[in-house]
Formats: structure tokens, sequence, C-alpha cells
């Protein structure tokens, strides 16, 4: 049953030396906040990373035209601003897309209420067009930083005037979004689409990075997120695009809640995009209903809610409230899923910070990481398997680390795995004795570049 399941998430290839990977088509809905703000600026400097489909505003529970609303233009001044620094960034990797393509993308959306749907706008009928689009069967991720009402009404204006295609888009569609702040997709999306299973993940483990994130993160790990750390590495003296990063005044990371929509469509090697709980930079998520993935609850016998996902219902948040009865070590674990990444995440944005000024020879990139064998392996109990990483190699020179090590929460094995030389390159585990399960072996590769960076390959072992 979980290979059908991964059948629905895995898509066509492109290809990352030596390794076959998806390179994903993202669209973006936003409603403006001051977080997806901070999120865009982020997101701009990984449009190398996937093929941009389209970039729209839309409303939200929070924001909408005569509420909070951020003005129709607000991702203008970080356009003009990529602009300048487009020229530096296509030193590091010609894939960014040109300013002219990006502009092109930039459309607004159903604005004028909360749940808004009622007519059809530029921005639902540029998610239209590309679902229809039937020179590209990619699939596609329909991120929603804020409401679903526009994707709900590209959705609906299918339904009116395209029903025989239904089954057609429904299986190019994947959802990612940051609670649901409104109420088009259990009102509109869920009981009309949903007998086509649309792949769907609702995040509430994006609290990590938002605007809580003191209260989220271990204390080990504000460094990354302090003043100093931002203004060192990011505000100041990486150009136009990141000086315009809406910090706090002291410099202090204010917040990017919406950043785990698109950090889980970056091919890291984690393979996330596989399968929502295999976990990777946008968190991890567990299947609790239909095809529907939420954030994992580390309370025995946590039964979760019928309806939404979102403020007033996503444990994560309840628990970082003042009267809240969850643990320390409750919330820990909970939010694990995204914190683990910490380092590697906000190094990765500090190096292309880097990009925006810095000749390729004084900037760091990302190490390519090779295996000699497959990265799904079947196994018996007690062979010893070997790992080897022979081949992988780093472009710009700088000494390697490797580290093997398990991912017990993707695995279905109970057993704890030892790695023999879980520090070499090459290494090795003796599977247990749990036929039928699996067991998921992640090779963290780091550089000692500055700042280092950190990328992965992800070994499944299918124990016969």
């Amino acid at each position: 049953m979980k290979r059908i399941l991964l059948a629905l998430w895995v898509s066509c290839v492109v290809t990352i030396p030596g390794i076959a990977v998806e390179k994903p088509r993202v669209i973006v809905t936003s409603d403006g906040e001051i977080d997806d703000q901070c999120s865009m600026i982020r997101f701009l400097l990984y449009t190398n990373e996937c093929d941009v489909e389209g970039i729209i505003s839309s409303s939200s529970q929070y924001h909408a035209h005569g509420h909070h609303w951020a003005g129709d233009d607000w991702i203008a001044p970080d356009l003009d601003a990529y602009t300048q620094v487009y020229p530096n960034l296509v030193k590091h990797d010609p894939a960014y897309p040109t300013p002219e393509y990006l502009r092109e993308r930039v459309v607004l959306g159903n604005v004028k209420s909360e749940g808004d749907m009622s007519e059809p706008t530029a921005g639902s009928n540029l998610i239209v067009k590309v679902l229809l689009d039937e020179t590209d069967d990619r699939p596609v991720w329909l991120q929603a930083w804020g409401g679903m009402n526009t994707i709900a009404r590209a959705l609906k204006t299918i339904k009116e005037e395209h029903p025989q295609r239904m089954a057609e888009v429904a299986k190019k569609c994947r959802f990612f979004f940051i609670w649901e702040q409104d109420n088009t997709y259990q009102e509109y999306i869920r009981p009309v689409w949903g007998k086509y299973e649309i792949p769907t993940i609702i995040s509430d483990q994006f609290e990590a990075i938002a605007y809580r994130w003191k209260q989220a993160q271990p204390e080990e790990l504000h460094k990354y997120f302090d003043g100093a750390w931002m203004k060192e590495n990011i505000l100041e003296n990486h150009g136009p695009l990141c000086s315009i990063y809406a910090a706090h005044d002291n410099g202090d990371f204010r917040s990017e809640g919406d950043s785990p929509a698109f950090l889980h469509t970056i091919v890291t090697g984690l393979r996330n995009m596989e399968s929502p709980d295999w976990g990777g930079w946008g968190g991890r998520y567990v299947r609790v209903r239909e095809n529907t993935w939420l954030d994992p609850v580390p309370v025995d016998g946590y039964e979760y809610p019928q309806g939404r996902w979102y403020g007033n219902t996503g444990w994560g948040r309840n628990s970082l409230r003042s009267k809240s009865t969850s643990t320390p070590e409750q919330r820990r674990e909970y939010f694990k899923p995204m914190w683990r990444w910490t380092a590697a995440l906000q190094n990765d944005f500090a190096a292309r910070a880097d990009w925006c000024v810095k000749p390729y020879e004084q900037a760091n990139h990302p190490p390519v990481v090779k295996l000699t064998h497959g990265q799904d392996r079947k196994v018996r109990p007690g062979e010893t398997v070997p790992l080897n990483a022979a081949g992988t190699n780093d472009p710009d020179g700088n000494a390697l680390t490797y580290r093997w090590w398990q991912y017990e929460e993707a695995d279905s094995a109970k057993s704890k795995i030892t790695i023999a030389g879980e520090d070499a390159a090459q290494a090795s585990f003796v599977v247990p004795e749990e036929s039928g399960t699996q067991v998921h072996i992640i090779l963290e590769v780091t550089d000692n570049g500055s700042p280092a960076l950190v990328r992965y390959q992800r070994i499944v072992c299918d124990i016969e």
C-alpha cells in the first residue's frame, strides 16, 4: 500500500550529477503578510531549484482587501531587488530564472475578502492554464502561504468548464498548505475534489520558524536566528535583495512561517517529496485521513480534528499558548522535524546571500553526494549491508565530513541500527530481524566552507 501512495507523489525527473531526481513545478499563493514577505526573499534565492509557474497574491483570514492588506503590488520591490542581484546569481547557477520570466508570472488572485472565490481572477486563471496544459504532465506543487481560495477558485473553474478533465488535473496536483487560513479546503476542495485523493500536506510545524521561533526552537539553535547572525550573514553587505528582508529592528529573525511550503520542494537528496512521512527541510507529516497529511502529534491517543487544521486547532500552535498543558519534551518532539535542519537551512540561506554579491570563487556551494549503489535496497534479516559514497565531491574543493544515521521516525522497523563507519565515506550495518519492515539510512555530507553546507542521500531498505 505504501508504494501505491508513493506513486501519487513521484513524477518525472531531472538530473543532478550521478542521480535522477525530481525538479518540481511550483505555484505560490500568498497573502502578503510580513512573514510571507520574509519567505519571499528566501524563495527568490531558491528559484533556481524549481520551475516557477506562478506567484499569486491571495487572501486569508488575516489579510484581504480592506483588512491588513499589503497592497496588490507588494512583491514588486522584491522583484526590483532580484533584478539587481540576478547578474551575480547566475554566476553561481545559470538556472536562475530571469526577472522578466518571474514578472510574467506574478499576478493578483482572489483578494476581496477571506475565502473569496466568487469569480475568476488573473491568479486563478493562471492556475487553470498551468493545470490544463497538456504539454507538461509533471506534478504542480500548489502552495498556500495564505488562504486556499484562489486555488479553490481555479479548481471550480475547471469543474465548471472542463468537468471531463477533473481526474487528469487532480493527478497533477500536489497541495502544501500553511494551516488552513480560510475554509475553502473544507467547504469546496475536499468535498468536491476529495474523490480524486489529491496529495495534501497541511503544516502546523511551520511555527518552528514563525513568530514564536524562540519557543519552538531549542535554545542551542537560537544563535542562527539572533540579530548578530542575521546581520552578518543576511542583512548587511549582501546586496539589495537581502537588505529589504524584514527582520526585527535589532536584526533578530522575525518569521518565515510560509517557507516550509517551498523548502519541501528543494531537492537536497532527502527524497522527502516521495512521501510526506519521509521527512525533509519542510518537515515530516503523517497520513491522518483520505490523502491528507498532518503533523505527527507526540501524545498517545491524540484525536485530530475532523475539520480545519489551523491556529485554533493545530496542536503545535496550541502547545505554545500560555495555558497549554503540553510538556517541554512534547513540544521539542513535535517541532523536531523542522528544527533538526536549522543549521543546514540557515547556513544554506547565508550561502545564497553570498551569491548575491560574491564571485563564484569566493562563495561556497553545496557538495555533490553520490552513491556507488542504488538508493532503494532489498535486504535480508542478518545481512551486512555495505554503504558507499565514493565519488562524492565538492565543487569548491572543500574538505568533506560524512555522517550516516538512521532516520528512525521514518522507519517502520522498530530496531535501532548500529552503523559501522558512521563517519566515513564507506560504512555498513546489520539488518535487524524484522521482515516486512523498512529502514531509512541518511548520508549527510558537510563541507568545511564558509558557511558550511550540507547535502544528503537517503537509502531506503526494504527488509524481505
